[in-house]
């Protein structure tokens, strides 16, 4: 949609030319895509203003400095870095905005803005705010408006955040990344169950050997993937053992309130795992070897010449040891029946003990 021009009056040859560049700002791209949005009813306002002061002697310069999605709250824009530079070469004797808010929200900014203004002397004006900064009025008045803009900002970041902590104490899910064992459903968190085997399934194999890393090497053995199909590393398995999501809970600055959402493990089992990571991993492992010996650990090996991995698990109370093909642990061996994929470690190592008897 072409604009209509306005009739420029004519100048008087004696009056001193200004020139104006217009600055226009959207804190977000939405509607910019349309043929004339608000960035151009912005300029068109500020324009006709430069056309009724054509008489001052003020022009337009042929630069457009628009900047379509860049918040008020920070300096760093392309456009408004453009209008910068022509002011510091001195290009510019005027900018014309619609509103003041338009060139920055923040007073500490525009306090820096000004400054180079005044360095270089380019006034300013908003025209729906009928001042510039030639006069000690229209100074006072400038830093006024910019004092209730900054306090409209942060009396409306601390509603969302109080919006924010009210919702949480309630137990709602505020978005973010979604943990695996749940799906998002009209913005509540709902129980997908095949995500929700995999959780328990962590927990479960935590129990049982009370070590990451055996957790993490048993889960890829078993092909336990995250949301993105990725093998569960030591990493995954205590990020997810520490989520308190997965009890049906929910944290805000280290309070804890209950959620709207279902549990996905039993909070005996959760408390169970925190007692355990309690204990630091050497002993751990200390305990385990306590539990589980290896005899032959390092010195049975398979046909590929690696050596087998000594895993064990609990069952109905009873402790199953077993020596497992390296291959097997990484989940590469499907498929080959050429190797040994694992043998009991009892057998084994009674086999060997008679031999040496």
């Amino acid at each position: 949609m072409s604009r209509r021009k306005l009739p420029e009056p004519a100048m008087p040859a004696a009056v001193k030319k200004l020139r104006c560049a217009v600055y226009t700002r959207k804190s977000t791209d939405e509607g910019l895509e349309k043929e004339f949005n608000t960035l151009d009813a912005q300029r068109d306002a500020c324009e006709a203003y430069v056309a009724s002061q054509r008489a001052e002697g003020w022009m337009l310069v042929r630069d457009h400095y628009d900047d379509g999605g860049f918040s008020g709250g920070t300096l760093e824009r392309p456009a408004l870095r453009r209008l910068l530079a022509d002011i510091e070469q001195g290009r510019i004797d005027i900018i014309v905005v619609y509103k003041i808010d338009r060139l920055s929200r923040s007073l500490m900014d525009f306090a820096k803005l000004v400054e180079t203004m005044e360095a270089h002397g380019v006034t300013f004006v908003s025209v729906t705010q009928s001042f510039n900064t030639t006069t000690s009025m229209g100074r006072l008045t400038l830093n006024i408006l910019l004092s209730f803009a900054q306090f409209e900002r942060e009396v409306i970041g601390e509603r969302i955040r109080d919006k924010f902590a009210a919702s949480r104490s309630r137990g709602m899910w505020m978005g973010g990344k979604v943990s695996l064992g749940y799906d998002v459903r009209d913005r509540k968190l709902i129980i997908n169950q095949d995500g929700a085997a995999r959780v328990r399934r962590v927990f479960e194999l935590f129990v049982e050997t009370g070590s990451g890393t055996e957790t993490a090497r048993r889960l890829q053995a078993e092909g336990v993937a995250s949301r993105s199909g990725r093998l569960l590393d030591k990493g995954d398995v205590y990020k997810l053992l520490n989520l308190r999501t997965y009890i049906g809970e929910v944290s805000h600055k280290e309070k804890v309130f209950a959620g709207e959402h279902l549990a996905i493990v039993p909070r005996e089992m959760w408390e169970r795992v925190q007692a355990i990571m309690q204990v630091s991993p050497r002993s751990r492992a200390a305990q385990n070897r306590q539990h589980a010996p290896a005899l032959l650990k390092g010195l049975i090996f398979g046909v590929d010449g690696r050596a087998l991995s000594p895993v064990h698990t609990m069952k109905n109370g009873r402790l199953y040891r077993y020596y497992v093909a390296q291959r097997v642990l990484k989940g590469d061996a499907a498929g080959d029946g050429s190797i040994v994929r694992r043998v009991s470690a009892a057998e084994i190592e009674a086999a060997v003990v008679d031999q040496v008897r």
